[in-house]
């Protein structure tokens, strides 16, 4: 059993049973807030990805995260919704102003900013397909990347075991017998990480 245990190595955070908001809230670090753009960045950049906008994603992009840096300890469920939702607004409202300031410089709305502006309205829309795939694929990103985040917390046989069950299907039996251990290690390893996951995506993930 002891081979499975999680161990020490790259675990800079103090309270790993807390999630991620509760630390940003509560009492943020630079490695929470590390974390938190080491999570997002990849997935704003990637809906900022539009031809209409040129050359600016990078830059909004990083402007999306300074205003999710600078508001989110002021975030509240209660009040803003899901958190997912809550940075969908912030990313259109930003490209909101990123257009209004284009076109106030430009007199006319650049070349491609008709669709841009159509897509912009769909997404600001929570009940339209475009809002639905957004909180589609942050729940999926978040997921993936988390895993990515939380493996060096975990033995290479307890991440395995993990894997192996949870992503690649295999029944506990299986794994038991490819790793040499029992049914109950096994399952054991695969109950700690997803409990792990589960702690540090709370409120992310809907």
């Amino acid at each position: 059993m002891e081979q499975y245990q999680a161990e020490a190595q790259g675990r800079h955070l103090t309270d790993t049973s807390a999630s991620l908001l509760d630390r940003l809230h509560r009492a943020p670090d630079s490695a929470a807030w590390d974390r938190l753009v080491r999570l997002y960045e990849p997935f704003i950049r990637r809906w900022l990805t539009d031809p209409a906008l040129a050359g600016d994603a990078d830059d909004l992009t990083q402007d999306v995260l300074a205003i999710l840096v600078r508001e989110l300890p002021r975030f509240d469920r209660r009040r803003h919704g899901s958190f997912r939702a809550w940075l969908r607004t912030i990313t259109v409202n930003r490209v909101k102003e990123h257009w209004r300031k284009r076109r106030a410089g430009l007199r006319e709305r650049p070349e491609g900013g008709t669709d841009a502006v159509a897509r912009l309205a769909q997404l600001a829309d929570p009940t339209s397909g475009l809002s639905r795939q957004w909180d589609a694929e942050h729940d999926s990103h978040v997921a993936r990347k988390l895993m990515d985040l939380l493996e060096p917390e975990f033995t290479p046989l307890t991440w395995a075991a993990f894997r192996r069950q949870v992503v690649d299907g295999q029944t506990a039996a299986v794994v038991a017998a490819e790793q040499g251990s029992t049914v109950n290690a096994v399952l054991l390893a695969k109950s700690r990480v997803l409990m792990r996951l589960r702690a540090e995506a709370t409120g992310l993930i809907e």
